[in-house]
């Protein structure tokens, strides 16, 4: 049955959802879901494993051609554009914990389709509209419009002022504006850099007494900047352990978006966006009814789900081994002709198998040349996990050679290799016998080296010039002029 979602009632709403599409992908991101008393939820819903993001979208216009006391304009304003939607999620996350009915429309006759029983840990977001221009005027200190943000519970430190918000760091919610939201989702554009920032930003607010920062961008970029090589992740805050509050000034990101290895990371980034389309392409034939196939992509593992765990680095690596595979795929005649390729994951224990056809006769496509492809695949999934023998994980792809078709369409298959059995060992051995997947006996894993922010790409050495009447470098003892210089 096809899912028919909402994509936003206001203008700000549509675009948090074409954002939060990008970051998450349309499978786990549902605007508008509605409680079984057929009132709003949310503005916005994205489940992905044991995790749920909800948010929380309003834009004020109480700024707008007020000449009146700021103070006052601006407590109506934060009132009305954040401390009722803080309030409104507070009894969402309850609404979610308590177990009850969530549907994708008002009549509540089409049920929210992932499982939320296993959600273990909910963030909740609240976007605000309408203050970037009054607090631009307001100060000419202020870089860019954003809101000012302190997690502090002690009473000295509440604060009181325009465009400066004193939120609960007990209880976190994170308060993005107009001007950081695109930033926020252009920048941690897939489930797990989305996560990871906000999961280390709560961690700080739980660690820190006291975490203040002039915009959420500003905090991005500190984040960003401390890269934690022992624990593998960014970090906010330092290790000085007599440290108890964290102060992150104004300007932090409009600097970091300047230097070369934040320039050289959004041009590595351009290729990832591969991995990104095969992800939402099969996520939109899912929502429409049109996916074949036994897999339960909304509330089961599947190719896709592991597929969009991959961070953002790893993403541009797959797809570049990808876009490689194809461009290289040999103009080679014959009935049938594959390229396969091997993949690594951020995942030690996960790899990919990208399988390449060009068959120039298929015949009956559907019901019998893709049959084969998906057995071929399957096969190729079965010979690297007897190749490589630390993979738990394997997700196959399999597609016609693009270099020699207009026509294509994707297989998936996920194989679960935790418990790899002697006779799954000798099936799978048998079966490649004739294919020969992973048998070449000088085949080795490469894995290549990959980096959020990637290094500057090396400058071949220039050579040394040679004169004329000097030793020829052969060391055929001749001069150059009368050797490998004629």
């Amino acid at each position: 049955m096809a899912i028919t979602k909402s994509q936003g009632v206001t203008p700000t709403e549509r675009l948090l959802n074409d954002l939060a599409e990008r970051t998450f992908a349309n499978l786990w991101t549902y605007p508008n879901p509605f409680k079984e008393d057929h009132k709003e939820l949310c503005d916005l819903l994205v489940v992905f494993e044991n995790r749920a993001f909800i948010f929380f979208d309003r834009e004020s216009r109480k700024f707008d051609g007020n000449d009146k006391d700021i103070q006052v304009t601006w407590n109506r304003w934060k009132k009305e554009a954040i401390d009722k939607q803080i309030k409104t999620a507070q009894g969402a996350t309850r609404y979610i914990k308590d177990g009850l009915p969530i549907f994708l429309d008002a009549k509540a006759t089409q049920p929210f389709p992932i499982d939320l029983s296993s959600i273990e840990h909910i963030h909740r977001i609240v976007v605000a509209h309408g203050a970037k221009d009054a607090c631009l005027a307001f100060s000419e200190d202020n870089v860019s419009g954003s809101l000012a943000v302190s997690y502090d519970n002690s009473l000295e430190a509440k604060l009181d002022f325009p465009f400066m918000l004193d939120l609960d760091r007990k209880d976190p919610v994170h308060v993005l504006d107009a001007h950081n939201l695109e930033i926020l989702f252009s920048e941690l554009d897939t489930v797990f850099d989305f996560s990871a920032f906000l999961e280390e930003k709560e961690r700080a607010i739980a660690k820190y007494d006291h975490l203040s920062y002039c915009g959420e961008e500003d905090l991005l970029a500190h984040y960003f900047a401390n890269f934690d090589e022992r624990l593998n992740r960014y970090t906010i805050g330092t290790d000085e352990k007599n440290i108890n509050g964290i102060m992150i000034g104004e300007g932090e990101w409009e600097g970091f978006v300047n230097i070369e290895p934040y320039k050289r990371r959004k041009q590595a980034n351009k290729s990832s966006y591969l991995w990104d389309d095969l992800i939402n392409r099969t996520g939109r034939n899912a929502l429409e009814d049109k996916l074949l196939g036994n897999g339960d992509v909304w509330n089961a593992k599947s190719a896709i789900h592991e597929m969009a765990k991959e961070p953002r680095f790893s993403r541009r690596a797959l797809s570049d081994t990808m876009i490689e595979a194809i461009q290289n795929f040999p103009d080679i005649s014959g009935r049938i002709v594959r390229n396969l390729s091997f993949m690594p994951s951020f995942y030690a224990d996960k790899a990919y198998i990208f399988l390449q056809i060009r068959h120039d006769n298929p015949g009956d496509y559907e019901n019998k040349y893709r049959p084969v492809r998906q057995a071929m695949l399957e096969i190729a999934c079965g010979a690297a996990r007897n190749k490589f023998t630390h993979l738990n994980t394997i997700v196959g792809i399999a597609i016609d050679a693009p270099k020699f078709t207009d026509r294509n369409s994707e297989d998936f298959i996920l194989m679960d290799c935790s418990d790899w059995t002697a006779e799954q060992e000798k099936d799978y051995r048998d079966r490649n016998k004739e294919l020969g997947f992973f048998e070449s006996p000088n085949l080795k894993q490469v894995i290549k080296t990959n980096s959020d922010f990637p290094r500057p790409a090396s400058q071949p050495r220039k050579q040394k010039k040679i004169g004329r009447n000097e030793p020829c470098p052969c060391r055929s003892g001749k001069k150059y002029k009368k050797c490998c210089g004629r």
